[in-house]
């Protein structure tokens, strides 16, 4: 049965599917609610206490389902609310959570709200739900600010008025096709409440908040006097006017008190991409949400460095507000981390957000993700894997025909944007899209891709699927795991980090070149690649030991 403690979240292991491309259970083409069903097994037995899923509600998918066009519903395309509630119950006699992807800084265009503000009058309480606002110039003909979407281009769209003229301009952080809501409206504020409600009480665990530091603007700021706004960025300037402002404070004390009604508690998580870490501590303070995802974390370098920085400005100042860590290293919105760790720059901005023409080191990659996931998970605090890491999964240069992110579009071609990172899963070795489903995939999956998969990883323990098998069964089954403190062991060379868990655990990472002497120990528990002949810890290895 799913576990009743109230703070299971604190050293949680949350796996991530991205449902469109995680399994396809009836054979569009497109992953679902009965591809996800059917792989409940595999999911309790890699040893993760949570699923979170990415946006399942009706959507023209202009933005991989961050587009939403009715909260209180599932898309036709995966399923429907007979399932969801099927999958809920499965998912919970098998001891996992469900968490689902709350959307609330702005709807699609398609949302019966905005097509009732389309149809109405200026300052009518329809468009009074959005952000609506006349023109500049004598016809209204220029945008109202200078503020542009991070998916590039201007954050204003004029429309045409029910009469046919030339109209107002509303206001979209994201594609056209996303309009920002108002939450300074009281009535967009009961609404989400009830949304909340709605799921809650069919039995969802939790939410995760997309775009927790937006929602809240200051409409009355000046220009920006540069682009403040790309994607993934934190706002570099104070009091900025659409991001990280103190208003989305009184909105999470309102859901925080809406969850606690609820017994066990349901969880928020927060995507707040804010800086520095004492800014994202502020809303996990014990009043707000629960948790948020650790960006200072997964964008840091492979150094050792870079990753004990990012390690100790989290956990300090996190543990100054009683709430605990979380560690990241892919989602959907970033690139795999084998490719990302097979350059010679490793931090994030090397992914996604710039063009970079280094030539990928896969075998160099793959060992440094594997090194990465025992770091990871032997860390105090929640951990979350995102579908296919797991796996050891590559980035795919979708072809240009097939690329879909609206990224692509809106940054002229020059940012082919998020799709490389969510192709459809490998499951099989062979068949029309290696066991995906029982035809083709929505995105072209590359040649070979079958060889990754997850009939022809397991058993073998050299692979990467058996290394997050046996470390998610030790960070279940051995006690040190499951507190929340570490110290550092220092002295062991420039390049090595290595902390100790009480009791008897110690992990080492080497990000050196050359090998290293181990600190005294028992056992060996588990490393990521093989110790060389005489028991020292190779370069980009991580190595588990009981002392």
């Amino acid at each position: 049965m799913t576990d009743v403690r109230k703070d299971w979240w604190r050293a949680a292991t949350i796996y991530q599917v991205y449902i469109r491309s995680f399994a396809d259970g009836n054979g569009d083409g497109e992953g679902d609610i009965a591809g996800l069903r059917q792989a409940l097994p595999y999911l309790s037995d890699l040893g993760v206490d949570a699923i979170w899923i990415n946006p399942w509600y009706p959507s023209p998918l202009n933005d991989g389902g961050y587009d939403v066009a009715d909260y209180r519903n599932i898309d036709p395309r995966f399923g429907d609310l007979t399932q969801a509630k099927a999958l809920l119950d499965e998912a919970h006699g098998m001891g996992l959570k469900i968490i689902l992807d709350i959307v609330p800084n702005h709807s699609s265009s398609e949302h019966e709200w905005f097509q009732a503000a389309l149809a109405a009058q200026p300052g009518s309480p329809e468009r009074e739900r959005y952000i609506f606002r006349d023109g500049l110039g004598p016809d209204g003909s220029q945008p109202p600010n200078n503020w542009l979407s991070v998916f590039g281009g201007s954050a204003w769209e004029r429309i045409t008025e029910p009469d046919g003229s030339p109209g107002q301009w509303y206001f979209h952080i994201f594609d056209v096709t996303q309009p920002d809501f108002d939450w300074d409206n009281p009535e967009v504020r009961a609404e989400f409440l009830d949304v909340l409600r709605f799921w809650f009480d069919l039995g969802v665990d939790g939410f995760r908040i997309d775009v927790a530091h937006g929602m809240v603007k200051d409409m009355t700021a000046p220009d920006l006097p540069y682009d403040e706004s790309g994607l993934l960025d934190s706002p570099t300037i104070a009091d900025h006017p659409f991001f990280d402002r103190e208003g989305v404070h009184d909105i999470y004390r309102g859901w925080r008190e809406l969850a606690d009604s609820y017994d066990p508690p349901r969880l928020f998580v927060a995507e707040a991409w804010v800086e520095p870490p004492e800014r994202l501590a502020r809303y996990v303070r014990d009043d707000e949400l629960h948790s948020a995802f650790n960006f200072d974390y997964l964008k840091a370098p492979w150094t050792a460095q870079g990753q004990r920085q990012a390690i100790e400005r989290s956990t300090s100042v996190l543990r100054n507000v009683g709430a605990p860590a979380t560690w990241v290293l892919e989602n959907h919105d970033v690139e795999r981390i084998v490719s990302r760790y097979g350059r010679t720059e490793t931090d994030a901005a090397a992914g996604h957000l710039r063009k970079t023409d280094e030539r990928v080191d896969e075998e160099l990659g793959r060992r440094r993700a594997r090194a990465a996931a025992l770091l990871m998970l032997s860390l105090p605090g929640g951990a979350y894997i995102y579908q296919g890491q797991e796996l050891g999964l590559p980035e795919v240069t979708v072809p240009d025909e097939a690329i879909q992110d609206p990224v692509w579009e809106r940054s002229g071609y020059t940012k082919r944007g998020r799709d490389g990172c969510r192709v459809p899963l490998p499951w099989r070795v062979d068949g029309p899209s290696y066991g995906f489903g029982p035809d083709g995939s929505w995105l072209p999956q590359p040649e070979g891709w079958g060889q990754m998969s997850v009939q022809a990883q397991s058993g073998d323990p050299q692979s990467m699927l058996e290394l997050y098998r046996a470390a998610l069964r030790i960070r279940r089954e051995h006690p040190a795991l499951a507190t929340e403190t570490m110290t550092w062991l220092d002295g062991l060379g420039d390049d090595v980090l290595a902390f100790v868990r009480e009791p008897r655990f110690e992990c080492v990472v080497n990000f050196g070149a050359e090998p290293v002497a181990l600190p005294e120990h028992q056992d060996v528990l588990l490393a990521s690649a093989p110790l060389t002949s005489d028991g020292r810890l190779p370069g980009d290895t991580t190595v588990w030991l009981a002392t």
